[in-house]
């Protein structure tokens, strides 16, 4: 039973891989489409999920470098890369 379970999720990590790849098309058509469902109904999810797609989401797979330093005020500033 625990050799069908390691393989069974092995399987899932390999078919997420390509998922998490165009994570920025599929969070795009996520919020298009959420976004179209409160503003005008379906009809408004179908064209913000299309919309969302082509334009992309936000890239939350991404990990973003954070670099902080002090100004000559002695205020904290930071710059994402």
């Amino acid at each position: 039973m625990r050799s069908y379970l390691k393989v069974a999720m092995i399987v899932i990590a390999g078919l997420a891989a390509p998922i998490s790849a165009h994570a920025g098309t599929l969070e795009g058509a996520a919020i298009g489409a959420g976004t179209g469902a409160v503003v005008a109904g379906p009809p408004g999810a179908v064209v913000g999920g299309v919309v969302g797609a082509v334009v992309g989401g936000p890239n939350i797979v991404r990990h973003r470098n954070r670099h902080c330093w002090t100004n000559s005020y002695g205020h904290r500033r930071c710059d994402w890369n």
